[in-house]
């Protein structure tokens, strides 16, 4: 194995490869949550990045099929190694870029799952390396982007699923609807119940109707600071 990886164990058999370039927050294990994905399912993973989000979905939900998709080599490189490490699962690496990616076939997805970058490509100075530049900004693809492929690879009915900073909540929702890609769940994540929402997660449905249903916030820490118990549940990761 590479030295500059570092393993965590996510349970189960799973173990998941990380480096300084390649990592993963919370905002990865709710997202993972929050798509509901189901057994039946033919997933991809938009901008895989370590493959953490592919790799909860395959010990969580066992999915029929996951391409974790990434335009860096190296962090395919790092889902492999951690692939490597795991038992058996159907987690397929494609390094690729998602404006050519012909490795999926078109209308063959149940569910899309992404964790994009959330700056603009004009917000905000642009991080020093390539790995993190890519991470933060919209310097590979924009939002635009990631929707109009996944209104082509999406079943009728497909979902596509988000997690976002609050400020790109417009952005975000134009540019699904503009797919073709309806707007149909929405959820706030705050620190606590006396702070502002620092990330949304949204689901969309191709070809769905208007009717955008708004889940209670999820909350990570009580008024003391300890860890709610949706959290807990969540970020259990690591345990058999």
């Amino acid at each position: 194995m590479t030295p500059s990886f570092k393993t965590e164990p996510l349970g189960q058999g799973y173990v998941l490869c990380v480096s300084s370039a390649h990592t993963f927050g919370t905002d990865a294990f709710l997202l993972a949550d929050f798509c509901r994905a189901r057994h039946k399912d033919i997933v991809a993973d938009f901008g895989t990045g370590c493959g953490i989000i592919a790799m909860l979905l395959a010990k969580n939900a066992a999915p029929k099929q996951i391409y974790a998709v990434d335009i860096q080599p190296k962090a395919i490189e790092q889902l492999k190694a951690g692939l490597s490490l795991s038992v058996p699962c159907p987690i397929t690496p494609i390094c690729a870029d998602l404006k050519t990616l012909t490795d999926i076939p078109a209308e063959s997805l149940d569910l899309i799952v992404c964790n994009p970058p959330y700056k603009a490509p004009s917000a905000g100075i642009l991080s020093e390396t390539s790995a993190d530049r890519i991470a933060r900004h919209e310097t590979a693809c924009t939002i635009e982007d990631i929707c109009q492929k996944a209104a082509r690879l999406l079943k009728f009915g497909g979902r596509l699923c988000f997690c976002q900073r609050p400020e790109r909540l417009c952005d975000v929702l134009c540019a699904m609807r503009s797919a073709g890609i309806e707007p149909k769940r929405l959820q706030m994540v705050s620190k606590n119940s006396q702070t502002a929402p620092w990330l949304f997660l949204v689901e969309g449905k191709k070809g769905a109707k208007p009717f955008l249903q708004v889940e209670p916030a999820f909350l990570l820490y009580d008024a003391d600071g300890v860890p709610t118990k949706e959290l807990q549940r969540v970020s259990h990761y690591g345990e058999e």
